[in-house]
Formats: structure tokens, sequence, C-alpha cells
């Protein structure tokens, strides 16, 4: 479950600005639903977010200063229940993450696993994505921004609600460093081909891809379990990785 991705399967979970703009509230790219909470997503939220959790009231960040450190920084917006983040955190120590997921199951069990790994390079929003990304991080603030199977709104009507809008990276461009990457999949192939042509058209970004749009999983993007399950009944992902070159 992404930041705009419902799993109902899961047990365990249940207008795009411009860049000086806050996000406009009247289209969100995600439905909050209750979910039932474990007691380790409980005990995240109650013990361990007040460490590491972020709030966009508290405004814009400096992130040397949040983390204690200069170090190359990453945004992954919609974690889900975090396990890939997790598993990124802790096999690149040397770089920060944060991590913005609107749904309580999944930000409660990331923050118990983070605590539990003893994690210090990691912190999280339960927050809109597009807030945070325009009133609490800083321009040319991040070395990579990923997005990893949003919620494709496949039906006509609610195209509108995908995240991935001409403004939304226009957004993510200002925020990126020169030479910081916007790193998305999906297992939508129309979403995919969306996607490719918005990047296409847009300034100030170039694909890293030399052979069309679409390049092979990275190995440091982890392996999903949603990503397993869609593999074992053939369904196909296209990774899109894009370049902020001015």
């Amino acid at each position: 479950m992404n930041n705009d991705r419902l799993n109902a399967d899961d047990p365990e979970q249940d207008a795009q600005p411009t860049v000086s703009e806050r996000p406009r509230r009247g289209i969100k790219s995600y439905v909050l639903r209750a979910g039932r909470m474990t007691a380790a997503q409980q005990r995240g939220l109650e013990e361990v977010w007040p460490r590491l959790g972020l709030h966009v009231e508290d405004g814009l960040q400096d992130l040397d200063a949040l983390f204690g450190r200069q170090a190359p920084r990453v945004v992954e917006i919609g974690f889900g229940m975090g396990a890939s983040l997790i598993e990124q955190a802790a096999a690149h120590p040397d770089t920060d993450f944060i991590g913005i997921e609107v749904h309580a199951p999944g930000v409660g069990k990331l923050l118990d696993e983070a605590d539990k790994c003893g994690l210090t390079n990691l912190r999280v929003y339960r927050d809109d994505a597009l807030e945070v990304l325009t009133r609490c991080l800083p321009e040319a603030s991040l070395d990579g921004l990923q997005l990893f199977f949003p919620d494709p709104w496949p039906k006509k009507k609610h195209h509108k609600r995908r995240i991935v809008q001409p403004a939304f990276v226009e957004l993510v461009r200002s925020r990126l460093k020169p030479g910081g990457t916007l790193h998305m999949a999906t297992d939508w192939e129309a979403y995919a081909e969306v996607m490719a042509e918005i990047m296409a058209e847009a300034p100030g970004f170039s694909n890293t891809s030399t052979d069309g749009p679409y390049v092979p999983r990275p190995d440091f993007r982890p392996l999903t379990k949603f990503e397993h399950r869609g593999a074992r009944l053939g369904h196909g992902v296209w990774d899109l990785i894009y370049r902020r070159c001015e």
C-alpha cells in the first residue's frame, strides 16, 4: 500500500501545486480508510513516533540539523507497510531517508521495525506528500525521490487523482539537487506510458534510460510483497528513472 494506493487483501493494512503554492485540497491521490492496528504498530505510533516522526506543521526543515550530519537524502512517497524502505535504510547507513505515508498501520509498522533495527537514518511524515514537499523540504535538498506503485486510478473519471501530473513533477524537480533522480515504478502499463509522456515534456529532466523510456529494476530497489504477488500472476513492472539536469 502506497501513499495513494490501498491493498484491502493485506491484513496489516486495511489539483496539484505550483512550486510556490500549497497543494489544492479539493483533489487527493489517496483515500483514507480505517485499518486494524496490531500491538507492534500501536507501539510504533505511541513510543517511536516522538523520536522519528515529523509534522507538516513544523514547517521548513533544516535537514542537516534534523539528522545531525550532512549526507545524501532520499524521500519515498507512499512506503506502504515500510518493508522496502526499512531494507534500504539498513543497507545504506550513510544515506538519510524520509518516508511519507498517510495510513496509520503502515506508519506504525515502519516505526516499530526501525526501532527494532536501531535505525537512526530514517524519519517519517504521516501527512499528504504534496504538503510535505511544498512546506517542509527545502529546494535542491534531495538526492532522490522514490514513488513506487502509486494508485493508478484506472477509471478515466479518476485520472485527475493520479499523483503523477505535470505540476507534481515540477515540484519534485525543485526539491531535487541537480543530478538528483526521480524514480517511479508501476505495474500498470497504461500508467507507465502516461508517466513517460509527462516526463518527456517536463523541463529540467533527462531520462537515464538509453533504450526507450523504461529501465530494468535496479538492484537498490527492493522487491515488495506486492510486487512478488504481481509477478506470480504474470504482471509486468515498469521502472522509470529521470535525472534533474538543470
